[in-house]
């Protein structure tokens, strides 16, 4: 995994680049924000992390131009700005997360690890499980390439069961994804809507998906335990 550091800040160029290397990443480094534009138009990397106090080309005025080159590249802002306002400009502009200075390089490397995670997470168009296939960006679920019609919460929910096959999920963990706090999720709703999907997704078929686990939730699971 490559990753791009532009700051100017030497001490703190040296420590980040150093630590990174020696957490296995390869580093590209830049000094100011003309150099780190012209490393972005050439390479190719996994991250970028950009200091937003920059001289001859800001962070400010980078982060659009990276959009423009590299728009699904995981961005980490640093700066030494705490004020919210700060934050959310940063974050309206692009960036998929900002660490204010002076951090602990632990928490960087946990925040990296994170963007990846999404990155690739948001990368995936297509889920699988046993015989079941769910096109992400078409909304599509077929089963034994039979197509199954679902309604947006039931595609919100499958989504999220098969993401997480094989990992036990509450019914809060179901309400917090797909209603997000919203008054419509009254407490019986998941069991409703699990049991749509079951009609739907494991009725006329084999092996059966979903599978409630006493006490917890649910999980999907395509294979017997």
């Amino acid at each position: 995994m490559k990753i791009l550091v532009i700051e100017d800040e030497l001490k703190e160029l040296n420590m980040l680049k150093r630590g990174l290397l020696q957490s296995g990443y390869e580093v590209d480094v830049a000094v100011d924000g003309v150099e780190g534009y012209d490393r972005i138009r050439e390479g190719e990397y996994d991250l970028i992390i950009l200091d937003l106090m920059l001289p001859k080309l800001s962070g400010w005025e980078l982060i659009p131009l990276i959009r423009k080159f590299r728009p699904l590249t995981p961005l980490i802002a640093l700066t030494a700005k705490a004020a919210v306002k700060d934050r959310v400009q940063g974050l309206k502009l692009g960036c998929d997360d900002y660490i204010v200075k002076p951090f602990s390089f632990e928490e960087l490397l946990a925040r990296i690890e994170a963007a990846v995670r999404r990155q690739r997470a948001a990368s995936v168009t297509e889920l699988r499980a046993a015989n079941l296939v769910m096109d992400l960006l078409k909304k599509t679920v077929t089963r034994s390439g039979k197509a199954i019609e679902l309604s947006n919460k039931e595609f919100s929910i499958l989504e999220f069961l098969v993401r997480n096959e094989n990992k036990p999920v509450t019914r809060q963990m179901i309400m917090d994804h797909v209603w997000s706090g919203s008054a419509e999720a009254q407490t019986n709703i998941v069991d409703v809507y699990i049991s749509y999907l079951r009609n739907k997704i494991d009725r006329d078929f084999e092996p059966q998906l979903i599978h409630t686990i006493r006490g917890w939730g649910y999980m999907l699971r395509s294979k017997h335990q």
